[in-house]
């Protein structure tokens, strides 16, 4: 008896070769439920055939009993959170903690670590390719401040969002500079950290590509354009909203008879 015919529509799996990795760690508050999953939704339907791309929310100590249940069967659900030992803060420690904390708590190292805000919009692709020309040691790279230069070695890269190397991660968390200055403007501190032990020799702003929300900040802000990388300060939903259809984020979605729009 002859073997059957293998079932052309079954599925073929097809192995995807990444170029880099990078860890995207959100850095948010544990009440910020809503925020969340909103974001899960903007990251959820992205991606890029450069790079494997983890996203993960980043918060503090749980303190009260709902965090810890809620937060919980987020992990459960979505596995996407890291709990940080430290008191939730803006400016007391809370990125040195992320940074310093990842070579022990990651079972895997990434090539490239990012630091973004809650209220900023990353189009993944377009960062994967704006990654792929540069080097994968001693990297720095954002949206430099001043608002105004576009020399990334005059002074830091703006807290919206900013990526390190492994490298750099891994010296922060071994170094004594960053541990003796936790305490100020956390973007600032980082650009004062690798100024100090002479790191970071290769760095990259990619302005105009990153850039807060249109009015929101003076010459930090510039119209939405289609090479967008970051938009920062999206405060409101209406804000969320306008930059989501200049994206056209939802163009994926197919017709279907199971919804009217």
């Amino acid at each position: 008896m002859k073997s059957p015919r293998p079932n052309n529509s079954s599925k073929i799996t097809t192995q995807i070769h990444h170029k880099f990795s990078l860890l995207i760690g959100i850095l948010t508050r544990a009440d910020n439920y809503e925020r969340r999953h909103f974001l899960r939704l903007i990251y959820g339907i992205q991606s890029s055939p450069l790079a494997k791309i983890d996203v993960k929310f980043i918060v503090c100590n749980l303190t009260k009993p709902e965090q810890r249940m809620l937060v919980a069967l987020e992990i459960l659900r979505y596995d996407d959170i890291i709990v940080l030992n430290c008191t939730e803060n803006m400016n007391e420690g809370k990125t040195y903690t992320y940074f310093s904390s990842l070579p022990n708590i990651l079972k895997n190292r990434y090539d490239y670590v990012m630091k973004v805000d809650d209220d900023v919009f990353i189009r993944l692709e377009p960062l994967a390719s704006s990654l792929e020309p540069l080097p994968r040691l001693d990297l720095y790279y954002g949206f430099v401040i001043p608002c105004n230069s576009k020399n990334p070695f005059v002074e830091y890269m703006s807290g919206m969002g900013f990526l390190l190397s492994w490298d750099l991660v891994e010296w922060i968390s071994e170094s004594s500079i960053p541990k003796l200055d936790l305490f100020g403007p956390e973007d600032r501190l980082v650009g004062k950290w690798l100024r100090m032990g002479n790191k970071a020799q290769n760095r990259f702003s990619n302005k105009p590509a990153m850039y807060d929300y249109p009015g929101t900040n003076g010459k930090c802000s510039h119209d939405l354009i289609p090479e967008t990388i970051a938009v920062h300060r999206l405060k409101k939903w209406d804000q969320w909203l306008h930059v989501l259809e200049f994206f056209n984020v939802t163009k994926q979605l197919n017709k279907s008879s199971l919804y009217h729009l």
